[in-house]
Order: structure tokens, then C-alpha cells, then sequence
């Protein structure tokens, strides 16, 4: 997406190489419109989103308990996936009664292993995987 003010938001890349070339490609048709770019533009990631599966099916209702309500939302009724919004990496994980789960909100690829490690060992250590 660009936007008026020439902010460029690139979405869908894998790896840092594919959103440089997304962006080279991006400002090389623009400079073919006749807009004068005079270098290329630095880029930070903002959200990194990736899935896991922790191999093994889990009660939603057992994990909201054992989580705490301050930092989970789980409405079965409108979403299947209960929210938990963890304080360190900051970031957000939908975790499903199937043991999958999505980790938003992350900035670098560490910060969504340590997510996943952590939910991990927060649901053993309540008993609620193996």
C-alpha cells in the first residue's frame, strides 16, 4: 500500500530480502512515473504474524482460568479462539481448542519463539498440556 504522504506498507513478506525487493520494485515504477526518489527507503518491521501447534488439543475454558481474565478474552459464542495478550515479548496470541494458535504483534522472530515456549510452559505448568 502507498499512501499519500509516501509512506509504503509492504504485507505477505516471508524474509527481510523479500521486502527489500518489494520495496525496490515499488520505488522503481514510481521513479518510472516520473516521481524523483532520490534514495532508497529504510524499512522497520512492525508485525510479524506466524501459527504453531502444540501438538495436542486445549480447554479454552480451563486456560482462561488458569491465565487470568486481565489479559484474556474468550467469547466461544462470537470466536472460536480465545485472545491472550502477553506482556513479555509483547504480543498477541489466538490459541484454539485444537492446540493451534496465531502469535501477531511480534518485531523480530525471536520474540515469537519465546511467545510460543512461554504459553507452552504457562499451560504445563496449570496442567493443561503434557
Amino acid at each position: 500500500m502507498l499512501f499519500r504522504s509516501g509512506k509504503l506498507v509492504c504485507t505477505g513478506a516471508k524474509t527481510h530480502d523479500q521486502v527489500r525487493k518489494a520495496i525496490e520494485t515499488v520505488v522503481e515504477n514510481i521513479r518510472e512515473a516520473g516521481v524523483d526518489i532520490d534514495e532508497a527507503p529504510e524499512f522497520e518491521v512492525q508485525n510479524i504474524v506466524a501459527s504453531a501447534d502444540l501438538g495436542q488439543p486445549v480447554n479454552l475454558t480451563s486456560v482462561v482460568i488458569s491465565l487470568g481474565l486481565e489479559r484474556v478474552e474468550y467469547e466461544p459464542e462470537v470466536f472460536p479462539g480465545l485472545v491472550y495478550r502477553m506482556t513479555d515479548p509483547k504480543v498477541v496470541i489466538l490459541l484454539f481448542g485444537s492446540g493451534r494458535l496465531v502469535c501477531t504483534g511480534a518485531r523480530q522472530p525471536s520474540d515469537v519463539e519465546e511467545a510460543v515456549i512461554k504459553i507452552g510452559e504457562e499451560l504445563r505448568a496449570a496442567d493443561l498440556l503434557i
